[in-house]
């Protein structure tokens, strides 16, 4: 039987990884410049932690979840990671620190959807939440994150969407205009919308489905959809919000349409998106989410972060090419080559070895190979006489040396070498 991965997941082979891992440090190093401290939560948990968390009338919970039972337990794969980042926040009671708390992950996620450009089944998203800030500040240095993190990959075509959704209370009069409005359409509309319209008729607004979004665009829909409903506090969040970004030299456009896809969220939300992705173009989502703490059994708490999907990010970025292999050793001594490897490897010199004692000309020849900038020839006569020979695999050029001066030469070798 000839095995493969497992329709909408995907291997990261080795020559790919150095770009997952350039990505994940250059996030890693914006991070930590603002505060954020790294945190790791399980892969699998509670069914009902993403359930009540991010809401049964999304499309994750109904229809995209891998859930499984476990001794009359049901757990589920994480198919996002801001409900446990949360829960491991009460847990632990991360609200007894001071404010505010900045965290940050990175990990494997996973939907069971339609596998397409950029987004699989199971798939990877770097993301941070800041809690116990309700003031717009903590939304601008959010977003904020994001567009540099983003500018430092330097991604191009990219553009902000920001709206407010209202708090709980203002937002549930929203609803009844949309249902009003929407009912005499509402058997045009697909299936899933149908359920959205009873559950939470803004997710609605989210649909991806073309003709749904053709019938909000129809004036009677439209006219509800762009007019100011949030209440006199939210507004006021919301221009505060602005004044933050405009601030920060950062452009963005009000989309009344963008309601996100997670039933947390509350007043902010945004989303940065490519030109250069088609028809799912988005990059980075995120918004504010008050609620959420408390309705997992914590104190009320505010809180705000952003994901973005590694797969799209990858799709767009131009990684530097890997840092080439300092060192081949060839040598048909394996002990004495195994040995200078380790000494040279404690030097922070990255070396490799030929463990098959082949000729010399093989072993030049896998040195070249492997894209090593110089080959260490060990033979019987460096080994009588305590000196090596070091050849510059693109000039050709080499020259003897004793073993306390290859760290120098390695490192400081002049360019005609």
């Amino acid at each position: 039987m000839n095995y493969k991965a497992p329709k909408g997941t995907k291997d990261i082979l080795p020559y790919e990884a150095h770009i997952w891992k350039y990505i994940e440090d250059k996030a890693q190093n914006i991070l930590e410049k603002a505060n954020y401290k790294e945190i790791r939560t399980p892969v699998f948990e509670s069914t009902e932690l993403f359930t009540r968390g991010v809401g049964d009338s999304t499309d994750i919970v109904n229809k995209e979840m891998y859930t499984f039972l476990q001794k009359g337990r049901s757990l589920t794969l994480r198919p996002e990671n801001t409900a446990g980042v949360v829960r491991s926040f009460i847990e632990h009671g991360m609200h007894r620190l001071p404010s505010p708390l900045k965290l940050w992950y990175k990990g494997a996620m996973f939907r069971y959807e339609r596998p397409q450009a950029g987004r699989q089944r199971q798939f990877h998203q770097l993301g941070l939440e800041l809690f116990g800030i309700e003031n717009p500040c903590a939304d601008a240095e959010v977003i904020q994150i994001a567009m540099n993190f983003l500018d430092e990959l330097g991604l191009s075509g990219l553009s902000l969407e920001i709206n407010n959704i209202g708090c709980p209370e203002c937002r549930n009069e929203y609803k009844k205009q949309i249902k009003s409005v929407i009912k005499p359409k509402l058997e045009d509309f697909c299936p899933d919308c149908l359920v959205r319209f009873e559950k939470n008729p803004l997710r609605i607004l989210d649909c991806k489905n073309e003709k749904c979004r053709q019938l909000l665009c129809l004036p009677e829909i439209d006219s509800v959809i762009s007019r100011d409903f949030i209440c006199e506090s939210c507004v006021a969040h919301f221009e505060e919000l602005k004044e933050y970004l405009k601030t920060l030299n950062i452009k963005y456009t009000v989309n009344k349409k963008l309601v996100r896809g997670l039933d947390y969220y509350n007043k902010t939300v945004f989303e940065i998106t490519s030109t250069n992705l088609g028809s799912q173009n988005a990059v980075c989502g995120g918004g504010r989410y008050d609620p959420l703490v408390s309705t997992l059994g914590g104190p009320q708490t505010p809180a705000v972060g952003w994901a973005i999907g590694m797969e799209r990010l990858i799709s767009l970025c131009k990684v530097p090419e890997e840092k080439p292999l300092d060192v081949f050793i060839v040598s048909d001594n394996k002990k004495q080559a195994l040995k200078l490897a380790s000494e040279l490897r404690g030097l922070g010199i990255s070396v490799d070895l030929d463990f098959l004692a082949r000729k010399f000309a093989k072993q030049m020849e896998k040195a070249s190979k492997t894209g090593a900038k110089f080959a260490l020839i060990l033979g019987e006569e460096e080994l009588k006489t305590g000196t090596l020979t070091l050849k510059n695999l693109s000039t050709g050029k080499q020259e003897s040396i004793s073993i306390k001066e290859i760290p120098q030469r390695i490192f400081s070798l002049p360019l005609n070498f």
